[in-house]
């Protein structure tokens, strides 16, 4: 990769991580510098092996990253969305040029499989920028309705100022940048999510300090490398990282930042609108998920299974969007458990690298540790752990946990309640629908719920009565055009897809007298 500054290393094919000569900078007004905290390290949860040093910004240097973002709105915002699309295009040439090296950071940092990381990470992300490339030339301006007031209806002719004299007053309602967006992305994916951000971002011509994910932020620093080179003027993308919650705290507290962008726990993202609501700051919040699977006694057996097994495949189930909280009606409740326990009799864990693995590490030390807690306060609480429930033998090193099954579950449960972030379903019976649909329902998120039955009609029906931000059919599958985001404690606002767009930018009316 060319671009400076990103001198962190990627994993090699043997599964040791290395370290090359250069630590990483941060990269602020178009210049990669040196962090004033210095670096600390970044761990692969594989091995336990150091990937690189990332850099720590003081409270000053994220500060001025939102100040050189904020010199930079202006031009930037005024540049022609054909020449911000020609800048994203060459951006997604350069990720896909050097695609592998990407995919084996992405994979080192994140502890995510090959497939993964190749396929649902970096892909990802490069496409997201070519999605928004095109996405910098939709039509920004709606054409109202004219309206007509006639004489002596108290309207004020701007005119001739005086009152009751009729006019025709035409409208155009035209969508423009918000101005400097602070975005806080995810460490489950470290491509797909900050190219989600910022990409329509900039399309819609804002500017971007970023403040990527602790665990994993080597990857966003390729990304910024990549846009710089495509040509991004100086100051229109700036990342900021650090494992101290001060780096987070400045990205959202800068007087020059319009608006924040997260993606992470509910209770960070109550902490960040705290911060954005005294500051009057648009926010756009991808929060926790605990999505329902309601599976009726007339569903296809197998796809349910295959697709609640997501859980445990993608990324040890540290995605919001898993269906980790199963709602089967009593008539094959225990066919279900059954085919699940025999499914994940099957799953490998181990080595992401290794082929044949389908469930890594989780992220942390620590994260393995509250996903282990939580599985023994299921057992305590009384479910049975029917699956897993133990920390897998091999391998000797990573954070690895096994693929867990809890049954015998009732809705008071915390392990039912509380997002756990992990590779662990718990199943819970009913007997009518409506109880079906009052027991997917009992959750403080609403990101996205499933449900499967034969029955389209009544599979319809239920989609709509539950308080979710979106429905999966017979399926988890995503149309990456519809809008995402979530009901209740799981987020405010929608993005991706042409709502992206909108997300980042602000509705302004314009009238005139003709």
């Amino acid at each position: 990769m060319t671009g400076a500054g990103a001198g962190a290393g990627a994993a090699h094919g043997s599964g040791e991580s290395h370290v090359t000569a250069a630590s990483e900078r941060l990269f602020i007004g178009g210049e990669w510098v040196e962090p004033d905290g210095g670096h600390y390290e970044v761990i692969d949860p594989a091995t336990e092996a150091v990937v690189g040093l990332a850099p720590e910004a003081s409270r000053a240097q994220v500060h001025e990253a939102a100040a050189a973002a904020r010199e930079a709105f202006g031009p930037w915002s005024r540049t022609a969305p054909r020449e911000r699309a020609a800048i994203l295009d060459r951006a997604a040439e350069v990720m896909q040029r050097d695609f592998a090296a990407h995919a084996e950071l992405a994979q080192a940092e994140s502890g995510a499989t090959t497939r993964t990381a190749r396929g649902m990470q970096v892909a990802v992300g490069v496409a997201r920028f070519r999605r928004y490339a095109k996405g910098a030339l939709e039509p920004v301006e709606q054409g109202l309705p004219p309206q007509i007031n006639e004489a002596g209806q108290g309207g004020i002719s701007p005119a001739s100022k005086r009152e009751g004299r009729g006019a025709v007053l035409g409208a155009l309602a035209v969508r423009r940048p918000v101005g400097v967006v602070t975005c806080i992305t995810s460490y489950n994916n470290p491509w797909a999510n900050p190219a989600g951000k910022i990409a329509p971002a900039l399309a819609m011509g804002n500017t971007v300090v970023v403040k990527p994910a602790p665990q994993d932020p080597l990857s966003v620093y390729r990304m910024a490398a990549a846009l710089a080179e495509a040509g991004a003027p100086p100051g229109v993308v700036n990342v900021v990282s650090g494992a101290s919650a001060e780096v987070g705290e400045a990205a959202v507290d800068s007087p020059d930042v319009d608006m924040v962008s997260f993606t992470g726990s509910t209770a960070v993202g109550q902490r960040i609108a705290e911060v954005c609501g005294r500051g009057t700051k648009r926010q756009l919040m991808e929060l926790g998920g605990k999505g329902a699977a309601v599976v009726f006694d007339d569903a296809d057996l197998d796809s349910a299974v295959a697709g609640i097994g997501t859980t445990y495949s993608f990324y040890s189930g540290q995605i919001c969007t898993a269906p980790t909280r199963v709602i089967v009606q009593r008539g094959v409740y225990e066919a279900l458990v059954e085919r699940l326990t025999r499914y994940i009799g099957q799953l490998r864990v181990g080595d992401p690298r290794a082929q044949g693995t389908v469930v890594g590490p989780v992220i942390s030390a620590a994260h393995r540790d509250r996903v282990e807690a939580y599985v023994e306060l299921g057992r305590k609480e009384g479910a049975r752990v029917v699956a897993g429930g133990a920390r897998p033998s091999a391998p000797d090193r990573g954070f690895y946990v096994a693929p867990t099954l809890l049954t015998d579950c009732t809705p008071d449960m915390r392990v039912v309640r509380e997002e756990i972030f992990g590779p662990v379903v718990v199943v819970l019976p009913f007997d009518e629908e409506d109880e079906g649909v009052a027991l997917a329902n009992d959750s403080d998120y609403g990101l996205i719920d499933y449900v499967w039955s034969g029955d389209t009609a009544r599979a319809f029906r239920v989609a709509g009565q539950l308080r979710a931000g979106g429905v999966g059919v017979n399926t988890v599958g995503r149309n990456m055009e519809a809008p995402f985001g979530g009901f209740k404690r799981s987020g405010v606002g929608r993005d991706v897809g042409s709502y992206a767009l909108h997300a980042y930018s602000e509705w302004q009316a314009i009238v005139w007298e003709g």
